[in-house]
């Protein structure tokens, strides 16, 4: 019975712009959560079949779907809602496929498949084992391969990677067949509608009390389209017409040091990410 799952939901390959790009990055995400402080975790990634998935190490294992591709996976092939109500189904159905292969699980904890998280997550979960959960409102965001980490304070409505739930909150069915799109939507497929959901239930999640998780950005395979630094904080015309914006972004800015990469990569600089 593992303390923390680790669900790592794998768009279909059809999607994938550049698959050995996204199975580079997966592996890179998987040796961050491999270099947990506490051992008391396991990880599941749900890919389709034939989706040819990196070597995986002993505490991971891979669930199979036979889910189609996304029709509206890429921004612009139809409105925004659309895209991202698209998006929701095909991020839940994975999502619950995984969950339901570890129903013995005390919590989950949802990781895109290109994201970094802190080495010291489950000793924290192992240290407030009756708590709801949390919500990890301070993160960094990195751009690939890249020297810089920008902190983010409201990072759970940024990044997908920025929850983790006891897994009784999420009420799972019995049966895959037993859920409704609608519920798969807003409680596995958006990261920004559950925290509500769950307070309104008397289920609050509290913050995570350190910076829990990175958010890549800036790479060919991003789904999300996100910038780069460089280009969102700094350069922005937003930004640049207001000098006081401008110099607080700067003072968010840390070099990516041997702390960071132990604690978020599983890496040395002799060994970077």
């Amino acid at each position: 019975m593992p303390l923390v799952t680790f669900i790592i939901p794998v768009r279909h390959q059809d999607n994938a712009r550049d698959w050995s790009r996204l199975k580079a990055n997966l592996s890179q995400t998987v040796t961050s959560i491999s270099n947990q402080t506490n051992g008391d975790w396991r990880g599941i990634i749900v890919a389709n079949e034939g989706a040819d998935l990196p070597d995986l190490p002993e505490k991971f294992s891979a669930v199979r779907v036979t889910f189609p591709p996304n029709d509206l996976h890429e921004l612009g092939k139809g409105s925004k809602e659309d895209f991202l109500d698209a998006f929701r189904a095909d991020k839940g159905r994975r999502v619950l496929s995984g969950m339901l292969n570890a129903t013995d699980s005390r919590f989950f904890m949802i990781v895109d498949d290109d994201d970094f998280v802190s080495s010291r997550i489950v000793q924290h979960v192992s240290d407030h084992r009756d708590a709801n959960g949390w919500t990890i409102d301070h993160g960094y965001i990195w751009d690939d391969g890249g020297n810089f980490l920008f902190g983010h304070d409201d990072f759970s409505h940024l990044c997908g990677t920025s929850l983790i739930i006891r897994a009784d909150l999420y009420e799972l069915p019995e049966r895959f067949e037993d859920a409704s799109l609608d519920w798969i939507k807003s409680m596995l497929g958006s990261h920004v509608r559950i925290a509500n959901i769950l307070a309104q239930r008397g289920a609050p999640l509290t913050k995570l009390p350190f910076r829990g998780a990175v958010y890549r950005v800036a790479h060919g395979g991003s789904h999300s389209q996100a910038p780069s630094l460089l280009r969102q904080y700094f350069l922005n015309r937003g930004v640049l017409t207001k000098p006081r914006r401008w110099l607080r972004n700067l003072r968010k800015l840390r070099v990516l040091g041997e702390s960071h990469r132990r604690e978020f990569f599983g890496k040395t600089r002799s060994n970077p990410a």
